[in-house]
């Protein structure tokens, strides 16, 4: 069945298939329609919804839902996900899945409600305290929002961690036709780690689940194990998208809403004879570095990451290319979304280089 359906809407329906039956959240613009959704249709399925009185309270009763093993998610927005980023490294250091939905706006501070995508730092180098990653998927269409919504559950049951899914007020807005997916029964992965209150185990031992590890050779060997379960993640587990970069003399990068654009103006500068191309990562971590070798853009001579930032996801392509080739930024910050016609015309100024 086809509907036209807002990104945020999305964002929720796409959970609730996914299996999720627990949300616990606070309204902020430009994300408020996620939980005003969720509201009313987690009931529907035997879920349970409850609007925190503030974000450090919601991430905190994910926290307990998560640890008696159950689906769960929260959403909201720069200085909501800020508020969270405590609960966010206790469940990393706990290892419990969660999924947290993030609907960026222009920052720093209170900012303003517009797009932006300048919470690339937060979610991939660790917005909380202490050595720990979380996954991070960045959908770029109402379409791909049930796609990675979906993999965002079965990524956090199976690394037993949480998964960020960004995306940006353009995004959560949006209203576009989408195919609802059939529903389908959703299977979780049995969680025997669950602190469930059940005394019929077999085994007769106590569930604790505990992010406090007072000896330091206890936590170093705890964070060992984390370190390898992220290594296993950065080989299996890297997205992205490749469009026109086989003889791509130019590669534009950008995720999310912004690769759209940047994929409208690859097109652009083809009809005038530039051969450009895009690589879009879906996973910002893992970042799919294999993408920027040798092998993959083999005649690429600039590369121009196009972002609504002052330049974040910059750093991660050029720790990608290591030097390859020249790295260029162009970008928009505070809320301003780059339009086609600015990026255009650097992309032509590039062109004129490599002649």
């Amino acid at each position: 069945m086809k509907v036209l359906m807002k990104g945020n809407e999305a964002f929720a329906e796409a959970a609730v298939r996914a299996g999720c039956r627990y949300f616990f959240g606070y309204p902020i613009t430009p994300q408020s329609e996620v939980p005003h959704y969720l509201a009313q249709r987690l009931p529907e399925v035997g879920g349970v919804f409850l609007q925190a009185e503030s974000e450090v309270a919601a991430i905190n009763m994910v926290y307990g839902a998560a640890a008696a093993g159950a689906r769960v998610m929260t959403s909201s927005s720069g200085p909501g996900i800020s508020l969270m980023q405590e609960g966010i490294s206790y469940l990393a250091g706990a290892e419990l899945p969660a999924v947290i939905v993030n609907i960026m706006r222009g920052g720093p501070g209170l900012g303003n409600i517009a797009p932006t995508q300048a919470d690339y730092f937060q979610a991939v180098k660790g917005g909380g305290h202490g050595d720990y990653r979380v996954i991070v998927l960045a959908p770029a269409n109402v379409t791909e929002i049930f796609t990675l919504m979906e993999k965002a559950f079965d990524l956090a049951d199976k690394y037993r961690m949480p998964v960020m899914v960004l995306g940006d007020g353009i995004l959560g807005q949006v209203m576009e036709p989408v195919e609802l997916p059939p529903l389908k029964e959703i299977n979780p992965p049995p969680k025997p780690w669950a602190a469930t209150g059940k005394i019929e185990r077999d085994d007769k031992t106590r569930r604790i689940i505990n992010s406090l590890y007072i000896v330091p050779e206890e936590n170093e060997k705890h964070l060992e194990q984390q370190f390898a379960k992220y290594r296993q993640i950065e080989e299996s587990e890297p997205l992205h998208e490749n469009f026109l970069v086989e003889d791509a003399q130019i590669i534009l990068v950008s995720f999310g809403t912004m690769a759209r654009i940047a994929k409208s103006v690859v097109l652009k500068v083809r009809e005038r004879g530039i051969k450009a191309g895009l690589i879009r990562p879906i996973t910002l971590w893992p970042f799919p570095r294999k993408a920027f070798t040798a092998a993959n853009i083999p005649v690429a001579k600039k590369i121009l990451t196009v972002e609504m930032s002052g330049g974040q996801m910059v750093e991660d392509v050029r720790l990608a290319v290591n030097g390859r080739i020249d790295v260029e930024f162009f970008g928009r910050t505070g809320g301003m979304v780059p339009e086609s016609k600015e990026v255009l015309e650097k992309v032509l100024a590039l062109a004129r280089e490599v002649e």
